[in-house]
This record gives structure tokens, sequence and C-alpha cells, in this order.
């Protein structure tokens, strides 16, 4: 409006200029002059109005940033609550198992203090059962010492020590023969001197009729398979049952103290990659123990003779 009503007065001194008086010329110049100083003002004002919408500009700019950044951080936040709840459902599954075991557990450990409370109780009233399975450890202990010196001294002649091996591990004793010393290669038919041998641990046995014999055949890890064996299984436990028969038949050994095993080639003492480690591992094992039982009733409280 202003700057109209300058342009007018511009226009009305241009066409009165020469027809007006100086004093309404001066009226009219400050007028002018006032005008002019409207227009700067305005101008000035504009101008900050245009740095202030540009300033809102940035701001509204900014804001948006920030409003998009907050809602990236918010999804993370929804991923992250989703995960923490799928976390709680799997501890509770977690604790729910863990209670139940603890319930198992407290159920098995009352019946283990019941068990325990029985046993107890037994034992107080049979306190001498304790004395007894002491008394018969060195007892046995004892035996097997004398039947270990006892088949040494019988196998001592004509026996090279490489060919057998005697030992007694807890409460057995074990007897270790070379399959060279018993049985032609890759057969299960015992040759003279096996006999023999065989001969003098049936004398020991049969003079201690409470013992049982487990004859254990073990082979290398050599496959074999011929018309009369199918596999080493077939073959070790042909030699033991060979060695059986030979206890029986020959030396009378009464049959039913006589357990005939065969391991193939799955028990070895020795590393099959040698020549000495195939040997070592392709023997029979006699072992001597104890009637089992005699073994099971040593250790029944109710068979304790009063």
């Amino acid at each position: 409006m202003k700057t109209n009503k300058l342009l007018t007065l511009l226009i009305l001194g241009a066409m009165l200029a020469s027809c007006v008086s100086k004093k309404e010329f001066t009226a009219l110049q400050s007028e002018l002059d006032l005008a002019k100083t409207d227009v700067e003002t305005l101008n000035a004002d504009l101008s900050r109005q245009v740095k202030a919408l540009d300033a809102c500009e940035q701001q509204k700019s900014q804001m948006e940033a920030e409003l998009n950044s907050c809602k990236s951080n918010l999804d993370l936040r929804q991923e992250q609550i989703a995960d923490l709840r799928s976390q709680i459902d799997d501890i509770k599954t977690q604790r729910d198992k863990q209670l139940s075991t603890v319930d198992n557990l407290t159920t098995l450990s009352q019946s283990a203090t019941e068990n325990i409370e029985k046993t107890l109780a037994k034992l107080e009233e049979k306190d001498r059962y304790i004395g007894l399975l002491q008394s018969a450890k060195t007892r046995a202990d004892s035996i097997n010492l004398v039947l270990a010196v006892n088949l040494k001294n019988q196998l001592a002649d004509g026996v090279a020590d490489q060919d057998i091996e005697i030992k007694v591990d807890k409460t057995v004793v074990m007897v270790n023969l070379s399959d060279k010393m018993l049985y032609r290669s890759g057969s299960a038919s015992l040759n003279t001197d096996a006999k023999r041998v065989l001969g003098k641990i049936a004398q020991i046995v049969q003079s201690r009729p409470n013992l049982e014999v487990m004859v254990e055949g073990n082979t290398d890890d050599d496959p074999i398979k011929t018309a009369c064996l199918e596999d080493n299984w077939d073959l070790s436990v042909k030699r033991a049952t060979a060695v059986i028969r030979v206890l029986q038949d020959d030396y009378g050994i009464a049959a039913n103290r006589l357990v005939a095993a065969g391991r193939g080639e799955h028990n070895p003492i020795a590393d099959n990659e040698t020549s000495e480690g195939k040997s070592a591992n392709r023997r029979t094992r006699i072992i001597i123990m104890p009637k089992l039982d005699e073994f099971y009733d040593l250790l029944d409280p109710d068979k304790v003779p009063e």
C-alpha cells in the first residue's frame, strides 16, 4: 500500500513540479522521503522474514530426520522386545524342566534314603557281616596267591616264559597262553604240547572244586574265512571250546564248572600294527574264579550263617 502511494506521489510531483508552490513541493518531498524510509523498513523486514522462513525449513528438515531416526530406533526396540520375550519363554521352559527334574530327584532321594536306612538297619542287625566280607576277601586273596604260585610251579617245566603269563586280578587268577603253543596257525585244533600244558592246569583245578574255569579265545585283527571258519569271532569261540573239551573229556573237569567265551579281535592287549602286537593278541585266556553262586551268596546279608 505504501509503495503504491509513493509512486503516485512521484508521478504527481513530476506533473505538478512546474505549477506547485515551493511550500507544497517541500511537503511532497518530505512525504517522499518518509515513503522511501518505509520501503527500506519493509525490505529489511522482508529480509528478516525470509531468513526466518529458511531457518524454519532447516528446522523442519532436522525434525523430519530425527523423526525417521526415532522410527528406526522404535522398530529396533520392538525387535529386541520380541527377542527378549522369546528368551523369557525359553527360560520358563527350562525352569519347568528343571523343576520337574528336581521333583524326580526328590522322589529318588526319598527312595534312596529309605533304601539306605534299610541297608543300615540290616548291617546294624548283622554287624559281623563286615568282618565276614573282610575275612572272605583276605581268604580269597590268599587262595588266589597260592593258586598262582602252584600254577607257575606246575607250568615252569617245559614252557617258555614268553608263551605263558599268570597273574592275579582282584578275585580271579588269569593264565594267558599264546596261540602258537596251543594251536596250528589259523586252526582251532590243539597240538600235543597244548594238551600237556592243559593237563597241568587241570590238575590244579581238580584239587579245588569250589572254583570255576572260563576259557576266553582272542585273535588279532587279520580277517579269516575258510570252509570251517566264518571269521575271527568263529575262530575264537571254537578255540575256547576246544580247550573246554580237553579239560572235560581228557581230564575230567565237571562240565558245570566250565565256561567257553570268544572275543574275536575286539579285546586287544597290544597294537595290531606290529607282528609282536598281533602275536600278543592271539591268545587264549584261562580265568580261574570262585563259583558265581557262592560269590553272590557271600554278598547277600540274608544268607550269612548265624
